[in-house]
């Protein structure tokens, strides 16, 4: 057995709460959350910034708790889901979560590719959209092989400097817009309310499925939670409200035209490449740890590379118009299976697990599978029949207390 998925000594836990603040501050602080808060547009200022506070106190809340799984145990993600899961049902869900962070690296490597390319062709006249896809893919897969030592300055550096650099990019969206125009901003009902709650809570339950690749290096959970929690509840807030606000002002979620409009083309620059690099790097090296999950004799930062070469060849082949049914897919699939993860550690085993089970225990719970599928039925039928309401959180519910219910019907393979 690899122990690359074995549990993380003691000693070897020293991320702090601040750490975690920051680690998911710089995921959220990305192009990719700011296009997303555009797709908004149509639910108007007001409903749009109702379902961005809510779809993320949603959201962060199972992405939060999710990560106490590792923190309390010091697994990977997918190792975890072997509790409610067995080792086959981790399985699947290591490969499902593996073609996410695949599709996810991918259009994490083109977003920041076309954005770049705008940028040089205003500033140098120069265009190579397939040379910037390659450059975003060789960093932010050498940012996933330095190690969490590492990890720590590297993300604190870039995150303050992201910081400050959004700072000035929602000052331009806002200091020529009045209070009593941005009340006026509506949208045109073309989207359902509920489903643009979906469209926010999608992007939080994203990470959930490897939160604990990351949360397993803990210190302790409680700052652990809260770090995660917070760090990013409020910069992934902050992504949406801004992509929000430049598609009703502009027609366009892309902050980069407006940024060189200004003549702040070196700024755009640094951001679209740094926020790249600080979310890209997770992607990869979680996907990796879903490999590992399956064929743990590989070698850690062996699997990471190649992940991070597919992901970047991927990018060249991937549908970006396809990138609103990309979330809702995630959605459909990870909150009920989550649904299913936390509802066993929180309430059926109340946090107590004896890590052996985790590594020699039952093959297949079928009635973690069947709850799984019940919770994306349910999915499905909210999305298609009643969008109004949104489908995550009863999802979610419905996987969590149909699991509970079969606690006494199935007995474990």
């Amino acid at each position: 057995m690899s122990e690359d998925i074995q549990p993380v000594p003691q000693q070897e836990r020293n991320l702090s709460g601040m750490d975690f603040f920051v680690l998911w501050m710089g995921a959220a602080i990305a192009i990719s959350e700011v296009w997303a808060g555009g797709m908004l547009a149509p639910l108007g200022l007001i409903g749009g910034l109702w379902a961005i506070i809510l779809g993320h106190v949603i959201g962060n809340t199972p992405l939060a708790l999710g990560g106490v799984l590792g923190s309390d145990s010091g697994v990977p993600a997918m190792v975890s889901v072997r509790a409610a899961f067995g080792k086959l049902g981790s399985y699947l869900a290591s490969a499902l979560n593996i073609i996410q962070l695949a599709g996810w690296t991918a259009i994490m490597i083109i977003i920041c590719a076309q954005s770049v390319d705008n940028i040089t062709q205003i500033l140098a006249g120069y265009t190579n959209v397939k040379l910037w896809m390659l450059i975003a893919g060789i960093i932010s897969t050498f940012w996933a092989l330095v190690g969490t030592p590492l990890w720590k300055w590297m993300q604190r550096i870039a995150v303050f400097s992201l910081a400050i650099l959004c700072l000035f990019m929602t000052y331009s969206v806002l200091h020529n817009v009045s209070t009593e125009e941005l009340l006026n901003w509506r949208g045109d009902g073309s989207l359902p309310w509920g489903a643009g709650l979906d469209l926010v809570i999608a992007m939080p339950i994203s990470w959930l499925p490897l939160v604990s690749d990351y949360s397993r290096f803990a210190r302790e959970s409680r700052s652990a939670f809260w770090g995660t929690w917070w760090g990013y509840f409020l910069a992934s807030s902050w992504m949406y409200v801004l992509g929000l606000l430049l598609a009703l002002s502009t027609g366009q979620a892309n902050p980069i035209p407006v940024m060189l409009a200004l003549n702040w083309g070196i700024i755009a620059l640094v951001i679209v490449f740094f926020s790249t690099f600080t979310t890209t790097f997770l992607d990869i090296y979680s996907g990796a740890m879903s490999f590992l999950n399956l064929f743990p004799r590989f070698q850690e930062k062996l699997i990471t590379l190649f992940f991070g070469l597919g992901g970047t060849i991927l990018a060249l082949v991937f549908p970006m118009d396809r990138y609103e049914s990309f979330l809702y897919l995630i959605g459909g699939i990870f909150i009920p299976l989550f649904g299913v993860v936390i509802f066993d550690y929180f309430f059926y085993r109340r946090r107590k697990i004896e890590i052996k089970e985790l590594y020699e225990g039952k093959a297949l719970d079928r009635g973690a599978l069947l709850s799984w599928v019940g919770g994306l039925m349910i999915y499905i039928i909210f999305l298609r029949f009643l969008p109004h309401w949104g489908a995550s959180f009863p999802s979610f519910l419905a996987s969590g207390l149909i699991y509970l219910g079969t606690r006494r019907k199935f007995n474990d393979l």
